[in-house]
């Protein structure tokens, strides 16, 4: 089974506190808010404390249309992903020439020709390398990129699949929108990127690497507008619904101990769940759901303070501190990570 081999990561520069950013939201909200400081209240519950933009904090100040939130997109991604790309390979002891196919995932902006073209132009990839580029999927791009990996490097066994997430999801921002939608996604959004290198079946690898043994993809009916964007002049309007916990306690343990059965396994079997961590209270309901202790989801927790949600790329960040643990033979292994449509992307995987 394709494996594994390496993840680099990437923030940009400009960090902010929690404090920093309450105060930023209480300054631009509260003259449409006479409840301001309860609203502000998320700021504590979100336990975030630090995020990292490709803006400084009086960027947020003025606004901006879709057309220089873009530029800057096309800019910033691209750098952040080089950082993330080449401290990938340089864990993995390999260069750019050796990668055969690229998958880039993003959903924060829009490039054409696509990122993966432009990173081609700023890396020693060869010039047969193959090319994926991956829009729209939101949070779930991360686990649904590294699904898609797998696939190429399980029907091509011989090649090496480099997996690349970007999001700046702070360059979505939008200065006139005072909704609460946007109060609570001040307190929660950040920027960043994560690189994943897969080796197919005839690469060598060393043995304390993890294999992906299967992935399974789920979309709901007539949950669309659960989550995603709001297209406006401004840029990308953030839209989420309040009742993602709820449908995550509903749908999730079922749809999990589905794929599981279909693997012939069950839920006692899973060591491992490396969750995307699209908030606290998202966490809390996957441990409500999954009925695991507090513990189990240490990484995810851990992620989301040190870093905020960075939609697809966050459960990345989780893996590669994942992989910095001792992990003793066939330990298995769940990734996971809930998107728009609404969906569930899932992998599974064994040490």
């Amino acid at each position: 089974m394709p494996r594994i081999v390496s993840i680099g990561t990437a923030n940009p520069h400009y960090t902010i506190t929690k404090q920093e950013s309450k105060e930023f939201s209480r300054r631009f909200f509260q003259p449409h808010f006479s409840d301001i400081e309860r609203l502000l209240q998320v700021f504590e519950s979100a336990e975030i404390e630090n995020r990292s933009f490709s803006t400084p904090l009086e960027w947020f100040e003025k606004p901006h249309d879709w057309a220089e939130k873009n530029q800057l997109y096309v800019q910033q991604a691209l750098e952040l992903s080089v950082r993330a790309i080449e401290q990938c390979l340089e864990r993995a002891g390999v260069t750019a020439e050796a990668i055969d196919h690229v998958i880039m995932v993003s959903s924060t902006g829009i490039a054409t020709p696509s990122l993966d073209a432009l990173l081609f132009n700023r890396l020693p990839f060869r010039s047969n390398l193959k090319r994926t580029p991956v829009w729209g999927l939101g949070c779930a791009g991360g686990a649904a990129g590294l699904a898609r990996g797998f696939a190429f490097a399980k029907a091509h066994p011989s090649e090496r699949v480099l997996v690349c997430c970007v999001e700046l999801c702070g360059l979505t921002f939008v200065h006139g929108d005072r909704s609460k939608s946007n109060l609570i996604a001040t307190s929660l959004f950040a920027d960043g990127a994560a690189a994943v290198l897969l080796y197919g079946d005839k690469q060598a690898v060393s043995d304390h690497v993890p294999a992906i043994l299967s992935t399974h993809s789920t979309i709901w009916r007539d949950t669309v507008d659960v989550m995603g964007w709001d297209v406006r002049e401004e840029g990308l309007r953030v839209v989420f619904s309040k009742d993602i916990p709820t449908l995550i306690k509903d749908k999730m343990k079922p749809e999990m101990e589905s794929f599981l059965k279909r693997e012939g396994r069950d839920y006692c079997s899973v060591d491992r769940i490396i969750a995307h961590p699209g908030g606290s209270k998202i966490l809390q309901a996957y441990e409500q759901a999954l009925q695991v202790p507090s513990d189990r989801l240490r990484h995810a927790k851990e992620v989301l303070r040190d870093h905020g949600n960075m939609s697809s790329c966050t459960v990345l960040f989780v893996l590669e501190r994942e992989l910095r643990e001792e992990h003793q033979p066939g330990e298995i292994g769940l990734l996971l990570a809930l998107g728009p449509g609404f969906s569930c992307e899932q992998v599974l995987l064994e040490w």
